[in-house]
């Protein structure tokens, strides 16, 4: 018989799977939901601890005569869960992260944490226990989509403060964690998916190389942050599958798909590099108008080529300078979730250099983001300077997820910055086969557009995906491409 341990996140105690244990007890499994110490209302002693949470997770493996033992861990508690397991390898069949990122050793709890508040609690006043969202405020840790209104009362009714050392104390793992399988359940309405992941895995981050082993697998839940309460009959199934070593398997592609070929046929063209900046120039005398190209990410520091070296960024940079304007692409320093302020900072220095650049004109510029670099439009959309003549944007991304941890007033939502845009043309690539939960920026960001008076042209391309221009090529996607670069440069005046 198969025990599953339920290690719950913050704020919360072993209630909080009720729903999931019942199901998971009425298919033949044994069930033990873990209320961590300090998590049943009781105070917890000041010295409570990541330490004390593993502690609590090892006390019920060694209390356990079950042949097979599976640790589910719910946000901050894939942390005492993965702690447990590194210290009882050989009692631990294996572990489910539902919902979150694997923790490497070393950190803290903390750092996996998406609400800015709780940051600013564990900064302004150490040692002091994490207050609970108020109600209606539980989105900061995770989207609450799917979870019904009861549900959600009996969340904010019953929820604690959380220790602070559970947040600041170190995780420990060991060498001894690598041979445990793990299982990945991914909730695509906060933000996580499967292709997500296998794009990360594409990028060559070493980091991420340990999810291609055969034993790690995944699965996804369309439902947001809380499926225990939104979702238990799906996550019931998708427990006992993992269990049974079921779900999908990644591999790293030989060739990832950012460095595949071009999907039009360019013309080999001289660049220049002037630090972070190339440079791309038609045959034209100048001055010329410009497109910079703005990349998606966040793309780790250590990955190489960066993504100005990318043939698909270096084809459009081609493509548009053998139409008569400058291609220009920029690295910018979007490594990490928290840097989009850095990246904003590069693209307006890389923009005004450029700007400077005699051969340019500088009152004719267009800006095209990608993906996750989408959100580093709302700057521009917010407020357009008389020489921005467009905006392009293709598959973008266009407003936090709700795993981010980005404030309600975060200036990176274009949704919200394109009510000032006025007249600034945009012209917006949609691909018909987007993941669901960008697609729905789009969606929000059209209808806020619409409802402002924003000059939004679409150029839909049904069959393709999100970074089509290396996987899709096709007729139609070609005709997508040529068919967005003449619209943003009919904009300059090409």
């Amino acid at each position: 018989m198969t025990a599953f341990i339920l290690v719950s996140g913050l704020h919360t105690g072993g209630w909080i799977w009720r729903e999931v244990a019942d199901r998971l007890t009425g298919s033949g499994a044994e069930v033990h939901p873990v209320t961590l110490t300090g998590m049943d209302g009781a105070s917890a002693a000041s010295g409570t601890g990541l330490d004390t949470h593993v502690q609590d997770v090892v006390r019920v493996i060694d209390g356990l005569d079950a042949p097979e033992i599976v640790l589910v861990g719910h946000c901050y508690g894939v942390h005492p869960a993965l702690g447990a397991a590194a210290l009882r390898p050989d009692r631990v069949a294996r572990v489910v992260c539902l919902d979150t990122a694997m923790p490497q050793n070393g950190d803290p709890a903390a750092k996996l944490v998406p609400s800015p508040a709780v940051h600013a609690h564990l900064a302004e006043r150490p040692g002091l226990p994490v207050p609970a969202p108020a109600a209606g405020g539980w989105d900061v840790l995770g989207s609450t989509a799917g979870v019904p209104a009861e549900a959600l009362a009996e969340l904010a009714r019953r929820a604690v403060p959380q220790p602070a050392g559970t947040l600041t104390q170190p995780l420990h793992l060991s060498e001894a964690l690598t041979t445990v399988p793990t299982t990945g359940v991914l909730c695509t309405g906060n933000g996580s998916s499967i292709a997500m992941v296998e794009a990360l895995l594409g990028l060559g981050d070493p980091r991420l190389l340990a999810l291609a082993d055969p034993r790690v697998t995944f699965f996804e839940l369309d439902t947001g942050h809380w499926p225990m309460l939104s979702t238990p009959d799906a996550l019931t199934g998708v427990l006992l599958s993992a269990a049974a070593g079921e779900g999908h398997r990644m591999t790293a592609p030989e060739l990832p798909a950012h460095l595949r070929p071009f999907l039009l046929d360019v013309p080999e063209r001289a660049r220049e590099r002037v630090g972070n900046v190339d440079l791309y120039f038609p045959d034209e005398p100048g001055p010329r108008p410009a497109v910079v190209f703005v990349h998606g990410g966040p793309v780790p520091r250590d990955v190489g080529p960066t993504p100005r070296d990318w043939p698909g960024y270096v084809g459009y940079a081609r493509h548009v300078a053998e139409l008569g304007a400058v291609g220009v692409m920029v690295d910018h320093g979007l490594h990490d979730l928290a840097d989009y302020p850095v990246a904003a900072s590069d693209i307006a220095a890389a923009v005004e250099r450029v700007r400077a650049d005699p051969r340019v004109d500088a009152s004719r510029v267009a800006l095209w983001f990608f993906s996750a670099g989408g959100l580093l439009c709302a700057d521009w959309l917010a407020n357009p300077p008389s020489w921005l003549r467009c905006v392009g944007a293709t598959y973008p991304i266009l407003a936090p997820m709700p795993n981010w941890g980005f404030p309600a007033d975060s200036r990176f939502r274009p949704v919200e910055a394109v009510r000032s845009a006025g007249d600034l043309p945009v012209v917006l690539t949609r691909v018909g086969q987007e993941r669901a939960e960008i697609a729905a920026t789009v969606a929000e960001f059209l209808a806020s557009a619409a409802a402002s008076g924003a000059c939004v042209d679409v150029v839909d391309i049904p069959s393709a995906h999100h970074g089509f221009e290396t996987v899709d090529v096709n007729e139609e996607t070609r005709a997508g491409v040529r068919e967005a670069a003449r619209a943003v440069l009919g904009r300059l005046g090409v």
